[in-house]
């Protein structure tokens, strides 16, 4: 069965994926931001200045992906709606990134666009490939 092994494998990618998101939404919601200040001041000032809606949706992002590939690795159909609500979340936690605060002025596109992109595609692929795993019936 390449399928099978082809969704294991997937599903343990985008899984590995999903706790890294955990990791980060953890480390960056308990920083210092004295320390960070010294380092990166505008990266310091876009997380103090963070509204709470912006980290609800940070949070909801990375525990529906870590949920939506442990349901594809499950064979579970609700793994597309699981990362679709991720994707939508990427795209407003990115939005206001983007668009609410200074980084791309402060910072320049090649810095503050290349890491969000990539989330943003890993984010899409994970909604399409499970998309198309429940139109196959594979995921039921």
């Amino acid at each position: 069965m390449a399928t099978s092994r082809s969704v294991t494998i997937i599903g343990i990618i985008l899984l590995l994926w999903g706790l890294m998101g955990i990791t980060a939404f953890t480390m960056q919601y308990t920083m210092d931001l004295d320390a960070l200040a010294r380092t990166d001041p505008a990266g310091a000032r876009a997380f103090a200045l963070m509204p709470a809606w912006v980290w609800i949706v940070y949070a909801i992002a990375v525990a529906t992906g870590t949920l939506g590939a442990i349901a594809l690795l499950l064979r579970k159909a609700i793994a597309a709606f699981l990362f679709l609500i991720s994707l939508v979340c990427v795209i407003a936690q990115f939005g206001y990134t983007f668009l609410g605060t200074n980084l791309l002025a402060e910072k320049g596109w090649a810095v503050t666009i290349p890491f969000p992109a990539l989330i943003f595609a890993v984010a899409l692929f994970a909604w399409l490939y499970a998309r198309s795993l429940v139109a196959k019936g594979i995921l039921r």
